[in-house]
């Protein structure tokens, strides 16, 4: 198996499949549509959800496409890649499913392109690994927050040698009410579809501190717990009687209420697709059947004796994160704000900061829309200060489009291949498996309440980060 796709800069087009079609589907098929049209043509999706795909074959034809793509339901595997032919499939179906997916591709020979995170769990590690080891096909897991210019630019700092060997790092992420809301609305809410957020949403986390320090993990120590959503913790504060879903509460005033309908993608993908499978987009946050932690704290120790800090805190009054990593030259702190405050009226859709009329999909791909005025400006900014020097503040080359203009860079690196790049930010599975590993062994930490040897495991941990530093 090759651990990273095709270079495709002078290939032919290729036929691409998409399994899972809600929101994060758009990207991909809205480049290859428009932006990458001429690397490929998506011929198929696959889901559970007849309406969605409906949805994206309306959305294709808006964009002018005049191609037909067939549709599969979840249960129509071997149809799916025998009738349709696809070659590369893309996968941005819920996270449970993911393992199944990428199986099915790779013992075909076909290509898989992965949302983060790549699988929820160690069986399903096992059995990618099983399948990996067989296939001749590349197996892609997307992380985008490699590729935003701030991110980057701390990778470079390190991969200089600026303050020579990490020894620690201290990372803190805040969710806020918007962005981190949602996780307890939608299916993310119940562990077994997403691993709870240490894999579903720290998988990012953990991959970009694999990556800038060029190590991978060795063990974790996890404590944490529902502190803040679900139904015992709205009965400890007296929230008093509320709807099972966001819908019930719209017009009361509750912040946390969600109208699927006030946005036509949100309707048509979701509020239009519960008569198909039963899925319900907009449980309320408060409600019973929340099996995943608000509130996460990791110690991790890394194979070369670097150790971690980390903490995630989803019902924060304002977005980012907050890195500091030293070494035995110095120390480097990024801060990064994405949204300075949420206002109630500007929280009522539970989805974004425009208001309940406009609620966005992805939170977190958009600028600040609070004020720059305030105590906690929006932007980024990275401090670099080494011993005996006074502190330098290093410019961020400035990105546009999502993610800090992270999306654009990984769609060009995942479609027309990475080329050269010394940052060594295209992501193979391996890269997967050493970041979902923390997550994973987080989780038992917090069963078991004891530390967590990664080596016992049995994986193969080498990221594509470590492999470029030891090769050079």
């Amino acid at each position: 198996m090759t651990s990273t796709p095709n270079d495709t800069s002078t290939s032919a087009p290729r036929r691409y499949g998409i399994a899972g079609t809600g929101g994060r589907a758009q990207m991909y098929l809205g480049a290859l549509l428009t932006t990458h049209a001429d690397l490929g043509t998506v011929v198929a999706f696959i889901d559970t959800n007849t309406v969605r795909m409906d949805y994206y074959d309306t959305f294709a034809s808006d964009l002018g496409s005049t191609d037909s793509i067939a549709h599969y339901s979840a249960d129509q595997v071997e149809q799916f890649f025998t009738e349709s032919r696809v070659e590369v499939l893309i996968i941005t179906s819920p996270d449970f499913t993911h393992a199944r997916y990428i199986i099915a591709a790779l013992e075909r020979g076909v290509d898989v392109i992965c949302e983060k995170p790549m699988t929820t769990d160690i069986a399903s590690i096992e059995a990618i690994e099983a399948a990996a080891a067989e296939s001749s096909a590349s197996l892609v897991v997307t992380f985008n927050y490699r590729y935003s210019p701030r991110n980057s630019e701390v990778r470079r700092l390190i991969q200089d040698g600026e303050i020579g060997d990490v020894t620690s790092v201290h990372f803190e992420w805040c969710l806020d009410t918007v962005h981190g809301a949602d996780y307890f609305r939608r299916w993310h809410r119940d562990k077994s579809n997403s691993g709870g957020l240490l894999v579903h949403k720290s998988t990012h986390h953990f991959d970009l501190v694999n990556w800038w320090i060029a190590d991978v993990p060795a063990s974790v120590y996890a404590l944490g717990g529902l502190r803040f959503y679900g139904r015992d913790n709205a009965d400890r504060r007296g929230l008093g009687e509320r709807g099972e879903l966001g819908r019930d509460i719209v017009g009361t005033g509750d912040p946390f209420a969600l109208d699927l309908s006030a946005d036509p993608k949100l309707d048509g993908l979701f509020l239009q697709g519960e008569k198909a499978d039963g899925y319900l987009r907009d449980r309320d946050v408060f409600s019973e059947g929340i099996t995943i932690e608000d509130n996460l704290t990791l110690a991790v120790g890394y194979s070369a004796g670097a150790s971690m800090a980390y903490t995630l805190n989803a019902h924060s009054p304002w977005e980012g994160y907050r890195v500091a990593i030293n070494g035995t030259r110095g120390r480097i702190e990024l801060e990064v704000v994405e949204r300075a405050a949420v206002a109630p009226s500007s929280a009522t859709s539970g989805l974004g900061a425009k208001g309940k009329d406009a609620p966005l999909l992805d939170p977190s791909a958009v600028d600040d829309l609070a004020t720059t005025e305030s105590l906690r400006p929006h932007g980024s900014r990275i401090i670099l200060q080494k011993h005996w020097e006074t502190p330098v503040e290093i410019e961020i080359p400035t990105g546009a489009g999502a993610h800090g203009g992270g999306d654009a860079m990984l769609l060009d690196d995942v479609f027309r291949g990475p080329g050269i790049d010394p940052l060594h930010r295209q992501a193979g599975y391996r890269d997967g498996v050493s970041s979902i590993i923390v997550g994973i062994a987080g989780n038992l930490s917090l069963e078991s309440h004891a530390a967590v040897n990664i080596a016992d495991f049995g994986l193969q941990l080498t990221t594509s980060s470590q492999a470029a530093t030891v090769s050079a």
